[in-house]
C-alpha cells in the first residue's frame, strides 16, 4: 500500500471527477492522501476534503506565493482550522526565490509565523523551497522548525543540503521529476537519502511522472514515482511501497 504524502485535491482540476478520482487511487493501492493547503481558502477546502473521505487528511497553510495574504486574522483562522483532529500538519509554507509572487520579506515573515504556528499546535511543517535552499536551511535552524517534525516537499536541492535538512529533523520527498531525463541531481540525491527519511509524493494535480507526463496528474500515478525510486535504489516496488508508507506514518502520526 502507497501513501501520497502531498496533493492538492481540492485544485479546480478535480472538481469534475473526484469521486472517480479516489477510486482511482484505491485500485492502485493508494491507502492514504495527505491533502496540502495553499492559502486559507484552499486549507479549509482540505479540510472539508477530509471529512468526506475517510482516506484523506489535511495540512493547512499558506504557500510562498500568498505570503502577502498572511495575516494575524489569517494566523487565527489557521489555528482554529488545524485543531480539526484530520489536520495533520502546518503547510505548505516556505520561501520561493524563483517566481517571487511575494515580496521576499513578507516570504520571510509568513514562513517564520507559520513556523510559530506549527510549534504551538505540536505539528510538523510541509516546506515548499525554490531557489532558495540557504535561507530555507538559514530560517529551520533559527525558528527549530524541525522540532515537531517535517516534510522538505518535492526536494530538488543537493545531497549535503539534505543532510542538514535530516540532521534539523526532517523528511525528504520526492515526486514525478525524478522520473525526468533531465533531472539527474534529484535522482542520485533519492538513491541517497537515509531510507527512514525517505517519502513520495505527487504534487497532484502538477508534476505528472513519467510515461504520462503531459497529462493531469493525480494520487494513483503515485506507483510511477515507487517505481523509479525502487529502480534507482535498487529494491522492490513494494520494498519501497512499505519504507515510505512506514515513514509518513511516523512523521505524520498517523494511526489508523
Amino acid at each position: 500500500m502507497l501513501i501520497d504524502t502531498h496533493a492538492h485535491l481540492q485544485d479546480r482540476k478535480f472538481k469534475k471527477d473526484l469521486d472517480q478520482v479516489m477510486e482511482r487511487a484505491a485500485q492502485a493501492g493508494v491507502e492514504k492522501i495527505i491533502c496540502i493547503g495553499y492559502d486559507y481558502d484552499s486549507s479549509r477546502e482540505t479540510v472539508e476534503l477530509a471529512r468526506k473521505y475517510e482516506q484523506v487528511y489535511a495540512v493547512v497553510g499558506v504557500h510562498p506565493h500568498d505570503s502577502s495574504s498572511v495575516t494575524d486574522d489569517i494566523l487565527t483562522r489557521l489555528h482554529q482550522l488545524a485543531k480539526d483532529p484530520k489536520v495533520v500538519a502546518i503547510g505548505e509554507m516556505g520561501l520561493d526565490f524563483y517566481r517571487d509572487l511575494s515580496p521576499r520579506e513578507d516570504q520571510r515573515q509568513a514562513f517564520r509565523s507559520q513556523i510559530k504556528l506549527a510549534r504551538e499546535l505540536y505539528k510538523p511543517v510541509v516546506i515548499h523551497d525554490r531557489d532558495a535552499h540557504q535561507e530555507v536551511l538559514d530560517i529551520v535552524k533559527q525558528e527549530k522548525a524541525g522540532k515537531n517534525g517535517g516534510i522538505m516537499h518535492c526536494y530538488s536541492g543537493h545531497l549535503p543540503l539534505a543532510v542538514e535538512f535530516m540532521k534539523e529533523g526532517f523528511h525528504i520527498s520526492f515526486a514525478g521529476p525524478i522520473s525526468y531525463k533531465n533531472a539527474r541531481k534529484s535522482a542520485e540525491v533519492a538513491g541517497r537519502v537515509a531510507a527512514d527519511r525517505l517519502l513520495i509524493e505527487t504534487d497532484c494535480p502538477y508534476l505528472t511522472p513519467e510515461p504520462l507526463r503531459g497529462k493531469r496528474n493525480e494520487p494513483a500515478y503515485i506507483k510511477y514515482v515507487a517505481e523509479k525510486l525502487a529502480s534507482i535504489r535498487n529494491k522492490t516496488v513494494e520494498e519501497i511501497a512499505y519504507l515510505t508508507s512506514r515513514n509518513a506514518r511516523e512523521v505524520y502520526r498517523l494511526t489508523d
